[in-house]
């Protein structure tokens, strides 16, 4: 293992406009590399620039805090400042990753965003997440925090190949009936699961039946990415030690798309397994509404639950209008409210998406969209 300090010009990130899927606009990366050394990870792909041996070689921001400061000071005094939960962590360095013990940034970090009185979202894979219970709780009692925890399966021998420096899944479970305890939201990510691995239906049914016995407020599920290069040689790499009789299995179904993505067919055939896992369970397969719709701008509550329509009526084969139209009004500046009974002046809003608009601006939610939620 390698641990270098640097010195970082920025922490804060900033996307265009508000994701769907962590309801939050607003990321950072306190460390670059992640020592749970996933094999699947494709924060190890080339496109993400991270520097050194991924898994085992970790830059960490060593002057973190006093940036994050000043960034969260000028991010609020902003007009284009948009209300939305802080993502703690990315897709290339677990904030709750074995460093964190000893730097503890994330620790300094959740003091700093309490001082600014901001909703938090946080991923991890790490029991470690415990050791902040008391500051995380002080931030939900005031604002809000979203714990969300990711998993490949709950078995703990798989887990043991695919994330071999990550908390095991017994381990999260535990965590995640403390912070349950103690009042938080806790979402899972099913997220990825390994094609052959644990996307069989026996695996898959009792991985759902182990976060609904421990009261879990929603299960987002995705499949895995496979970018070529990197990424690819070193989850072959291990492929070929445990599992070598998938290697033409994999062939098949990943033909290095250039965002890694297995083909149509395999997607399609795990999400109908999922949605019929799921369908009796009505648990919702995103972050309801509930959790967002009074945290959010009017017009990033329509946009987000539109973002998400459009993906529940993909995965099940339906074509959307409801993505295109979720950009436009991420792009408006005037309140939606302010134009409720002219909004197919809007590009890309019809009359049935109209319709969802004005029904999400008077409730906070849509019947149609509750529906493939909840799967009712």
């Amino acid at each position: 293992m390698s641990i270098k300090e640097i010195h970082a010009k920025s922490i804060l990130r900033t996307h265009k406009r508000i994701d769907s899927w962590f309801i939050s606009q607003y990321g950072m990366n306190l460390y670059r590399g992640c020592l749970h050394n996933c094999v699947y990870c494709d924060g190890r792909a080339e496109k993400y620039q991270v520097n050194g041996i991924f898994g085992r070689d970790i830059e960490v921001k060593i002057n973190a805090i006093e940036i994050l400061n000043r960034e969260l000071r000028t991010l609020k005094g902003k007009k284009s400042f948009r209300n939305c939960y802080l993502m703690v962590g990315s897709g290339v360095g677990d904030s709750y990753q074995p460093i964190e013990k000893k730097f503890e940034l994330t620790r300094k970090s959740l003091e700093l965003i309490k001082h600014y009185k901001l909703p938090i979202s946080i991923l991890t894979k790490s029991s470690l997440i415990e050791r902040d219970l008391d500051l995380l709780k002080q931030i939900n009692e005031k604002n809000r925090v979203l714990i969300n925890f990711s998993f490949s399966s709950t078995n703990d021998d798989i887990s043991r190949i695919f994330e071999p420096n990550a908390s095991l899944p017994s381990e999260k479970l535990q965590t995640i009936k403390k912070f349950k305890k103690n009042g938080f939201s806790v979402g899972v990510f099913l997220l990825p699961v390994i094609p052959f691995i644990t996307d069989t239906i026996p695996l898959m049914k009792k991985t759902i039946e182990d976060f609904i016995s421990i009261g879990i407020n929603y299960i987002i599920f995705g499949g895995m990415t496979i970018k070529k290069g990197k990424q690819k040689d070193y989850f072959y790499q291990t492929l070929r030690s445990y599992y070598p009789e998938l290697l033409p299995e994999y062939e098949i179904i990943y033909k290095n798309d250039k965002w890694g993505q297995s083909t149509q067919k395999y997607s399609m055939s795990i999400h109908e397994t999922f949605n019929l896992l799921m369908k009796k369970n009505h648990i919702p397969i995103r972050i309801p509404p509930s959790l967002f719709n009074d945290i959010l701008y009017e017009n990033d509550t329509v946009s987000v639950i539109l973002d998400q329509l459009d993906y529940l009526c993909k995965i099940h084969g339906k074509k959307s209008p409801y993505g295109f139209a979720s950009n436009q009004i991420s792009q408006l500046t005037q309140p939606l409210s302010s134009i409720k009974y002219n909004l197919q002046q809007i590009k890309g809003v019809g009359p049935v998406t109209k319709n969802i608009i004005q029904e999400i601006l008077d409730t906070g939610s849509s019947q149609y969209y509750e529906k493939l939620l909840y799967r009712k």
